[in-house]
């Protein structure tokens, strides 16, 4: 475990990369704005070091955070990610990027960024829709986009990117208002937070729901190193 010291330590050590399916942004954890390398799906987990050492020329970090598209299981990459092309289970991430890597899920790291106290469900509205549950001793990355929803379908194919283009923004901002409400009872939350690039598509918010900042990703990337 890491000495307070080195807890402490200022947060333009840590890296933060945040791999999207359209961008990976990049990020040093006290530097405002990200860079974002394009993604897409012939983008290997290759690729996507060589773009982010290109990106980040000299920046000098000794500890990185990687918010990866998938499920992670004991720190890695459990499976290849949908949108994106291969080798990422495989790849030495420590070796790769010179320094050690922590690995979670994307919406895990947005999810630590939002996180105030409490019992805190994260639901990103995104391409598909992710979702994390974290309390103030844990983070629990949650795979309930393709669990079915109604009509043979997952929650995903309602709010996520495919369900807004099938249902139009009325029904699809409806959809969404239903699951937030039923997944904030299943999992007995005291908090709900939206993020992901869908959420401004949003007319307004849920009741007793806030929308997530927009550098979650990097704060959370510093977040990991503290926990």
């Amino acid at each position: 475990m890491a000495s307070k010291k080195s807890k402490a330590a200022t947060t333009s050590s840590i890296l933060v990369i945040d791999v999207g399916g359209n961008n990976v942004k990049v990020a040093l954890g006290d530097h405002p704005l990200p860079i974002k390398v394009p993604s897409g799906p012939e983008m290997t987990a290759e690729d996507m070091v060589e773009g982010v050492k290109k990106a980040i020329g000299d920046w000098s970090y000794d500890r990185v955070s990687l918010g990866f598209p998938g499920p992670v299981k004991n720190g890695r990459p459990a499976r290849e990610p949908v949108n994106l092309a291969g080798g990422w289970v495989t790849l030495d991430y420590d070796a790769a990027l010179g320094a050690p890597v922590r690995v979670v899920n994307d919406a895990a790291l947005q999810a630590l960024g939002n996180h105030h106290g409490g019992r805190m469900l994260f639901l990103g509205l995104g391409t598909g829709l992710g979702t994390t549950l974290v309390g103030d001793e844990f983070v629990q990355a949650l795979e309930l986009a393709h669990l079915p929803y109604r009509k043979d379908m997952s929650y995903e194919d309602f709010v996520g990117e495919r369900g807004l283009e099938r249902l139009g923004k009325k029904k699809w901002a409806e959809h969404v208002f239903r699951v937030v409400a039923l997944l904030r009872d299943a999992m007995q939350v005291d908090d709900v937070v939206l993020g992901g690039g869908q959420t401004k598509r949003l007319p307004e918010l849920p009741p007793g729901v806030r929308k997530g900042r927009d550098d979650a990703a990097i704060v959370g990337g510093v977040k990991l190193w503290a926990r």
